[in-house]
């Protein structure tokens, strides 16, 4: 998992979230996310698409990762795609391993803690 929050792990070589849109302008104008779509728009004609709703309101210190991303950086232009793709990336394997820890965990737990 370390690999994966310091975006280096081999993992991230096949992400699901994909660039998409029409035209030159990539400024990051209103981000808004369309949860029928699975579609995060950065502007009217650009959008990642494939960010599952769980990966959209993944939080980490109380802050929506891909959300903060995006809002710390309104008015500039969408220089590195590919760079948030592995942040969405990473937060999805992220969640695909908290899943079988939480799994797991109850069996793990009875051997620690005796009730």
């Amino acid at each position: 998992m370390i690999n994966l929050h310091l975006l280096n792990s081999p993992e991230l070589g096949n992400p699901t979230v994909k660039y998409q849109g029409q035209g030159e302008n990539n400024t990051i104008e209103r981000p808004k996310y369309d949860k029928s779509q699975k579609r995060i728009y950065i502007n009217k004609d650009n959008y990642f698409e494939g960010v599952e709703p769980e990966v959209w309101a993944y939080q980490i210190g109380g802050y929506h990762v891909l959300q903060k991303y995006l809002k710390d950086r309104r008015g500039q232009r969408m220089e590195d795609p590919r760079h948030y793709i592995h942040i969405a990336t990473a937060l999805e394997k992220t969640i695909e391993i908290q899943k079988k820890i939480d799994e797991i965990y109850p069996e793990v737990e009875k051997d620690v803690i005796k009730f």
